[in-house]
């Protein structure tokens, strides 16, 4: 099945077109990556999946719903939560208290039981700090819970900011540059995560990523934007080796020299 759908997608910032008329598919249970250089519009693209933009022209659909027009955090409540390029904690607050915040959509309670933390307020807080905790193991981070965010190390707050959005309890989880920042090591057992979290959690993943070794070892299948339009897409291998994709990166002359 179809988990994720874009049609002729447009996003213009006044003169300039960021996205011009893209299409792309995601089905349920794939890890899929897009790609390009600097500038070329990935995390515009990313953006109208999420509802920070509406697409001045095209339809983005989830599940087989028009997203389009929807706020942030409606989409949310369909199953989707994101991480972003520069990293987004609440620095001040705790590993736990940060994965909490990301549970905030799927908590049902009426503002009396809040206010008077009743019977139904103290078994949701309960249940939600349970759950906080196992997520905040399955990323690794067990015996950190009470640090603060921003005494985290890098890779750690990566994990972190991933864990949040697994608190959302989504079914497509999209990811900009996880692995930035990252040594290698750290990117080869991030990968290995992403691999459990499909094959345990059944969850659909979209990368944005600029180390071309996880995009390659990790990915079903890789699109490749240059100056806002798709040029290519296909299987790893197949997209590696098209020309097209080859100048993106290089430039003509570079690519041309490169060429066997």
């Amino acid at each position: 099945m179809t988990l994720l759908e874009a049609r002729g997608v447009v996003k213009r910032f006044g003169g300039l077109t960021a996205v011009n008329g893209v299409d792309f598919s995601l089905d349920e249970g794939r890890i899929a990556s897009v790609i390009g250089p600097n500038g070329a519009g990935k995390t515009t693209l990313f953006n109208t999946f999420t509802g920070i933009y509406a697409p001045d022209a095209g339809d983005v659909r989830v599940g087989g719903r028009s997203i389009v027009g929807l706020t942030p955090d409606r989409i949310t409540t369909l199953g989707v939560a994101r991480t972003f390029q520069n990293i987004r904690l609440f620095k001040n607050m705790t590993v736990v208290e940060n994965v909490l915040v990301g549970m905030h959509a799927r908590v049902a309670l009426r503002l009396w039981d809040v206010v008077g933390h009743t019977p139904a307020f103290r078994r949701e807080e309960g249940r939600s700090v349970r759950q906080a905790l196992d997520l905040i193991g399955l990323v690794g981070l067990s015996g950190k819970e009470d640090a603060l965010a921003r005494n985290l190390p890098y890779g750690d707050q990566r994990r972190l900011e991933i864990a949040r959005a697994l608190a959302v309890g989504p079914k497509l989880l999209l990811l900009d540059e996880p692995t930035a920042g990252m040594t290698q090591g750290e990117a080869r057992e991030l990968m290995a995560f992403l691999r459990r979290l499909i094959s345990e959690f059944g969850l659909t993943i979209l990368l944005i990523e600029h180390n071309m070794r996880v995009v390659m070892e990790i990915s079903d299948r890789v699109t490749v934007l240059d100056h806002g339009e798709k040029i290519a897409e296909g299987p790893p291998a197949q997209v590696q080796r098209d020309a097209r994709v080859i100048e993106a990166y290089l430039g003509r002359g570079r690519a041309g020299a490169a060429a066997p």
